[in-house]
């Protein structure tokens, strides 16, 4: 049974790869890995260090920005896997939200790198979705860990973590509603950031 988590820590980062569509995919836990052993995890943690590398040494026969996202692929599995491991073998509502927050992190650079490819306003625009996702992703971990909490105060928790997640959320859509005002000139402008900040709350 090991054997067969082991292989999916290892093949845990697979989503990384594709279209940028994927960076904005749900990240989610309902139904988190069971727990392992040491011997596992130490395991898991060597496959993805070796899988690194030969993923990494894959890139080098591309260049540019091709290059930089297919090295910024392969970091990002690795630390995915890493931290799959590590939830499964510490099995804390702590660790599997920083195993969800790893993976917003790798899918947030490798949706930079993809980002290059763009000039002008429609990269400053796919950075902000990117960024914007990445928000999302965290938050989201966050009221989930905070939702398996079991102390007295959970619901309370639960409640401001829903609130800041909302208002972080909020944030980010604003940004990049803004920052596709810019494309704009003139009172189209003026009109599209007025109506960006009526929107999400924005004084």
């Amino acid at each position: 049974m090991s054997r067969m988590l082991i292989a999916l820590f290892v093949t845990a980062g697979l989503s990384l790869t594709g279209c940028a569509a994927q960076r904005s995919a749900p990240v989610t836990t309902a139904n988190p890995m069971a727990p392992i052993s040491k011997d596992a995890y130490d395991t898991a943690v060597k496959n993805a260090e070796a899988q690194y590398k030969v993923d990494k040494d894959a890139c080098a026969s591309k260049g540019g920005n091709a290059k930089d996202t297919c090295l910024a692929e392969a970091s990002g599995k690795e630390k995915i896997a890493k931290a799959d491991a590590e939830a499964a073998y510490k099995n804390t509502p702590k660790a599997r939200e920083d195993a969800r927050i790893a993976r917003a992190e790798a899918t947030h650079n490798v949706a930079k790198e993809k980002c290059d490819e763009l000039s002008g306003n429609s990269k400053d625009v796919c950075v902000k979705e990117a960024n914007a996702a990445r928000v999302k992703a965290k938050a989201d971990a966050k009221v989930d860990q905070v939702a398996a909490d079991t102390k007295e105060d959970s619901a309370m928790k639960q409640a401001d973590a829903r609130r800041q997640a909302a208002e972080n959320k909020r944030d980010a859509d604003y940004k990049v509603a803004v920052e596709k005002c810019d494309a704009l000139t003139g009172a189209a402008k003026s009109t599209c950031v007025s109506d960006a900040k009526l929107r999400y709350g924005k004084s």
